[in-house]
């Protein structure tokens, strides 16, 4: 009779304390997009996602190579080790977002919003940032190199990178 009733406490207890200790459900590739979506480790490659509202989507480990993503927003975005290799980010809103080591080689950034983004340890190789906005970004250790930065608004929120500035702003 102590082994039954030692059970049903256990199971009790169990029932009670399992949804305090699991953590958050991850949402299915499949969900559709809106604000807050998580999509971590989601396949994205190749699709069309332009000019939609991504505020504060879960990202991280997914992959967006070579999509079509221009004008999208992606406001306080979380999306660490995110791929976006060739992807069309053309007038994308990356403010407040935490981007670090975010894969960004070749792809399309011309006038995209990077204001206070996390891009520590992100690859911008051969990226095009003709116009981009960069103040307050948090860039340590990001590699620009053969990056496009003509036009683009610095750090500081008050230098413009001069035409022909390819891998460093001057």
């Amino acid at each position: 009779m102590a082994t039954a009733r030692t059970f049903m406490l256990s199971a009790a207890a169990a029932a009670f304390l399992l949804p305090l200790t699991a953590g958050p459900a991850l949402a299915a590739c499949t969900d559709p997009p809106q604000p807050g979506v998580d999509w971590r480790q989601c396949n994205f490659d190749r699709y069309d996602l332009a000019r939609i509202d991504l505020t504060g989507a879960r990202l991280d480990n997914a992959s967006f190579n070579r999509a079509t993503l221009a004008g999208t927003d992606f406001t306080r975005l979380e999306a660490g080790r995110v791929r976006f290799l060739g992807a069309d980010l053309t007038g994308a809103v990356f403010e407040a977002a935490r981007l670090r080591g975010a894969d960004f080689t070749e792809a399309k950034l011309q006038d995209a919003s990077f204001v206070n983004a996390d891009l520590a340890d992100a690859r911008l190789v051969s990226a095009n940032l003709r116009g981009a906005d960069l103040t307050g970004a948090r860039l340590r250790d990001a590699n620009f190199f053969r990056a496009d930065l003509s036009g683009a608004t610095w750090i500081d929120g008050k230098r413009v990178c001069a035409e022909g500035s390819i891998s460093f702003c001057r």
